[in-house]
């Protein structure tokens, strides 16, 4: 979905999701990254919000809100580097989401 901003140009809403399998390895150090995530400031990054599975204790799904120009097709940089970070645990899915118009 398209906004304008003050400048006239198009603010796109998107969410980066990245969703974590993990293999139940050090969840003390796992918890404290995930618990940091709150803590990231970026341009354009509008709300961070961290999910564990109902069921299963070791599935985490990190939510990153955005509104830019553009989305980033194959992710943010923030995303790719927490992505990354999280590859140590498990299995990870990252995927982006357009806001659809109403």
């Amino acid at each position: 979905m398209f906004r304008t901003g003050c400048d006239g140009e198009n603010i796109m809403k998107w969410l980066e999701i990245i969703k974590l399998r993990s293999a139940g390895k050090d969840n003390r150090l796992l918890e404290e990254l995930l618990l940091s995530v709150k803590k990231f400031n970026q341009s354009g990054l509008v709300e961070t919000k961290t999910f564990r599975h109902a069921a299963l204790e070791s599935d985490w799904s990190i939510h990153l809100r955005w509104e830019s120009e553009q989305p980033e097709q194959n992710g943010s940089s923030l995303g790719l580097r927490l992505a990354k970070a999280l590859e140590e645990f498990g299995l990870i899915d990252h995927s982006i989401w357009l806001e659809k118009e109403k």
